[in-house]
């Protein structure tokens, strides 16, 4: 029998709908679905998978608690305006869950949430060995969303990498996706500027995931990827780490995590990290 968590539950404040869970019931185009299972509810959003008549979807509710007595169901409506528009940019693409229409709750539509197709797979693990043709598809699905004036921008996670039960790779979590318009301040110089570094940071990511899980991964190549990383991403690895382990200080500190802060130690660890750490 496993030893208890000493830790305890996220308080609301960090929880994207506070003491909420994601809602037993959802209706899309007029169908009922039941959730199965919560995937993962953190800070952001609570992603929960859902079984109807017409089979599973993946639903994910953005953030409306509000922060320290700021009001945060804005960014919550934002963020998933945004997913949904990127969804649909690509749903003609073959590795892109399809989107699914509005979600809604007793006939009310849930601004702060968008769904998508349950892709039957796993999350990429570490130095998994995958088909051999898995890298170059990942990279015509990458090479075709730069063609479209878009970016994927979140590559560095492993767990928006999904290995399909028949073998194909799959990304989900459109969140941060970038995606060019005729728009102020995207039509401009500095938007076309930050699109091509942010493709080049999706290229430079989708390599250093390929090259580690390799059939015989070299350390050399990896050693001499690290030196080829773009500069922004130094930059951006110069804030980012330190604030990471902030982040996990705090919440060892509040009792939410133990040890080095990892997510493992989460009373409830989302599903990509229950799944790495079995």
């Amino acid at each position: 029998m496993d030893a208890p968590l000493l830790v305890r539950s996220r308080p609301a404040m960090f929880r994207a709908l506070g003491t909420d869970d994601p809602p037993v019931r959802i209706e899309i185009d007029g169908q009922s679905y039941h959730c199965i299972e919560i995937l993962k509810h953190d800070s952001w959003a609570a992603t929960a998978l859902y079984e109807g008549a017409s089979g599973r979807i993946v639903c994910k509710f953005n953030r409306r608690q509000s922060l320290l007595g700021l009001p945060m169901a804005w960014l919550g409506r934002r963020l998933a305006m945004r997913e949904a528009r990127m969804l649909s940019r690509l749903a003609d693409l073959p590795n892109v869950p399809n989107p699914c229409g509005p979600v809604s709750v007793s006939g009310r539509v849930l601004p702060n949430a968008v769904a998508h197709d349950y892709v039957p797979g796993h999350p990429l693990h570490r130095h998994e060995q995958v088909r051999s043709d898995f890298y170059s598809k990942l990279r015509n699905l990458l090479a075709e969303m730069h063609r479209r004036q878009m970016a994927y921008v979140d590559l560095h996670k492993r767990e928006n990498i999904i290995v399909g039960d028949d073998g194909e790779p799959y990304l989900i979590d459109f969140q941060i996706s970038l995606a060019l318009t005729r728009r102020w301040p995207d039509a401009t110089d500095a938007g076309r500027v930050l699109l091509r570094l942010l493709q080049r940071s999706d290229d430079y990511h989708l390599n250093k995931h390929a090259a580690k899980n390799a059939l015989d991964p070299c350390s050399a190549v990896v050693a001499r990827l690290r030196e080829q990383r773009p500069w922004w991403i130094h930059v951006h690895r110069m804030v980012a780490v330190p604030f990471r382990e902030l982040r996990r200080r705090l919440l060892v500190w509040l009792g939410i995590r133990e040890g080095k802060g990892r997510a493992t130690s989460e009373r409830f660890a989302e599903d990509a990290v229950r799944r790495e750490a079995a």
